[in-house]
């Protein structure tokens, strides 16, 4: 592949042979499209020859979108879904789960994943153990224990930071005959491409920094070749489709992707090195510092940057801090979302894992006082002089 700064410019464009080829791929809102005749129509339909028949089963600007992300992640095939959960419960039943069987995932996975696979599927008849991903050692024994159909992960965890071998899960999940999924929304196909590592399905939502700019909802599902099939299958059936306005602004905002992450990643070492020297600050999570426990790890596996986000707690750590703290800020903003342009921060025990008993969010390290904090690629100093000032308003009592 091209370096990825170049490849992300110029991914999904259309090579035809038109005498006229648009620079820019347009948005396409037909819903049904003609066929030459009935047995093209066919064709399209059965997923025998290319083409767009209706548009549940493929539109053009989505198609555009799909093949620029393929290019960047390595991947033969992709699905843009309708929202990043919707891609999650797509990669889960392309493993082939099913009543009966167990699913792994990662304790500290993203608050409405766990809140997935701890409740509607287990409604549903799956049954979901949760293991320390971090783990190696953890992971084979929970595998050789259960065998389950599938082990989801996050390479980055939200909202900690945890980083996990996705390498030698991926080893250890073939060696048992289960699938590896990994949700490497933090990371992006500039950090990481983890079907390179052999993961077998990747899901990104498209709203963090793919899209880039908190103006798109949605999320994908990329896999290997003997996947496609199935994948085009379940998202016809299931019908939750990116819309084509959310596809052409996903692939805009897809061109300055490394751009952008290289910015983030940057930032955030900084606004990270700063926040560990703060007495207001009891403890900053973030792979970049020598002090996270899985540094080296993230130095082998991260090499072109440790990511947009990290996370701090405060040390007075309970809500009220927190409150404080929020209301304080004038640059950074309280949304519930991350990888925008703008620096964005999360309060986790009433946003991304208010599912969670308060009981179950403590035990995985998701404390009172605990913050998120998506870095932006604004100046460095700017953000740290908004959380400065955040701070002491904070510490008074």
């Amino acid at each position: 592949m091209k370096t990825i700064f170049t490849a992300a410019v110029h991914a999904g464009r259309p090579e035809n042979g038109d005498p006229s080829i648009p620079s820019v791929p347009g948005i396409d809102l037909s819903v049904s499209f003609r066929a030459a005749d009935a047995a093209t129509l066919h064709a399209m339909l059965s997923g025998e020859q290319p083409g767009y028949s209706y548009s549940r089963y493929g539109s053009p600007t989505n198609a555009a979108f799909e093949a620029a992300l393929c290019q960047l992640e390595g991947a033969a095939t992709a699905r843009a879904c309708a929202s990043g959960m919707a891609a999650v419960h797509v990669a889960l039943l392309l493993s082939g789960l099913q009543a009966g069987d167990t699913l792994l995932a990662a304790q500290d996975s993203y608050g409405a994943t766990f809140a997935l696979a701890d409740t509607v599927l287990r409604r549903l008849g799956v049954r979901t153990i949760f293991v320390d991903a971090t783990s190696p050692d953890a992971v084979a024994a929970a595998l050789a224990e259960h065998q389950p159909r599938a082990l989801i992960v996050e390479p980055i965890s939200n909202p900690l930071l945890r980083i996990c071998d996705v390498g030698t899960l991926a080893g250890l999940c073939h060696e048992r005959g289960a699938q590896l999924i990994v949700d490497a929304t933090f990371a992006t196909p500039y950090l990481l491409r983890p079907l390179e590592l052999g993961t077998d399905i990747v899901v990104h939502s498209v709203s963090k920094y793919i899209g880039g700019h908190d103006d798109v909802l949605g999320g994908v599902v990329l896999a290997g070749p003997h996947y496609a099939a199935d994948l085009r299958s379940l998202t016809i059936l299931t019908g939750g489709l990116l819309d084509p306005h959310a596809a052409y602004l996903a692939l805009r905002g897809l061109r300055t992707l490394p751009l952008r992450m290289r910015e983030h990643c940057r930032n955030a070492l900084a606004v990270a090195v700063w926040l560990a020297e703060q007495p207001g600050v009891a403890r900053v999570h973030y792979p970049g510092l020598p002090t996270h426990p899985q540094h080296d790890l993230a130095r082998r596996m991260l090499p072109a940057g440790f990511g947009g986000v990290l996370a701090f707690e405060l040390a007075n750590g309970d809500s009220a801090a927190v409150h404080r703290f929020l209301d304080a800020l004038r640059l950074v903003l309280p949304v519930t979302t991350l990888g925008g342009v703008a620096s964005q921060i999360l309060y986790p025990a009433l946003s991304s894992h208010r599912a969670l008993e308060p009981e179950r969010r403590r035990s995985l390290g998701i404390g009172d006082g605990l913050l998120r904090l998506s870095v932006g690629i604004e100046d460095a100093d700017d953000i740290i002089a908004d959380l400065d000032r955040a701070l002491a308003v904070a510490l008074r009592s």
